[in-house]
């Protein structure tokens, strides 16, 4: 694989903090979001505000509780905020409805998950097609043949979810996130389901493809093993950011 993220160069000067020159793939501002209970409402997250460059790595960091998980489902669209905007690669998502966010994910954004989120009823290579499908894309076995090979699972094309390690269903889920050459790549504790080899393992395959591809990783964990590969670590704690 190519160099991993520590050793190119951050999109953020180390020495001054100034801000990247390239244009912005993920801009947060203002985001808070409330839910309602039935005696009272509860903020999980308030003020948050940062952008993130084209090309960068970012780990969002904190303890279980802290909003991370939120957070990346207003980032991706997949939830709407009480207060503030997302801009996902200058798309105002907070002002699409649930079709045209969609439209934006399935256009832009790969997603990685702790659970895999794999299809069981498909197998391996039909997990990876199903997005290339779902896009319209002319050609989807190709790519995902190809992919699959370049995580090593060349041999395992046909079999479902169940046959699979925990390791390989996650190498699976891998391969259908950059099957779409994403712009913006989400993971979601993508090793927090694995022992520790295989999910070094699986650290070391999600760095060297992301380089590969030049997507834009935001990465959502409480390792700070995983976070410390990363070019910026923002860190929540209590539903607010405390550094970035």
């Amino acid at each position: 694989m190519t160099l991993h993220p520590a050793d190119q160069p951050s999109g953020d000067s180390a020495e001054t903090g100034a801000p990247s020159s390239r244009s912005p793939a993920l801009t947060v501002e203002g985001l808070g979001k409330r839910v309602r209970l039935p005696t009272t409402e509860l903020t999980i997250l308030e003020g948050i505000g940062f952008e993130i460059a084209t090309g960068d790595s970012v780990a969002i960091i904190g303890a279980s509780g802290s909003g991370k998980s939120t957070l990346l489902a207003l980032m991706a669209g997949l939830d709407t905020p009480s207060d503030g905007r997302v801009l996902l690669d200058g798309a105002p998502l907070s002002t699409l409805d649930e079709d045209g966010r969609a439209k934006v994910r399935g256009e832009k954004v790969g997603f990685v998950f702790q659970s895999f989120q794999l299809l069981p009823s498909l197998t391996a290579l039909e997990n990876v097609m199903l997005p290339l499908e779902l896009r319209g894309d002319a050609d989807v076995e190709g790519p995902a043949r190809e992919i699959l090979r370049k995580v090593g699972l060349g041999e395992r094309l046909d079999h479902y979810p169940r046959q699979l390690s925990g390791g390989e269903q996650q190498r699976v889920a891998l391969a259908r996130a950059f099957v779409t050459r994403p712009a913006l790549l989400f993971a979601d504790e993508p090793t927090g389901n694995l022992d520790t080899r295989t999910g070094q393992a699986i650290i070391e395959l999600l760095f060297g493809l992301n380089a590969d591809a030049g997507t834009t990783l935001v990465l959502v964990t409480h390792d700070e093993h995983l976070a410390s590969r990363c070019h910026r670590v923002l860190r929540l704690d209590s539903g607010r950011l405390v550094s970035a």
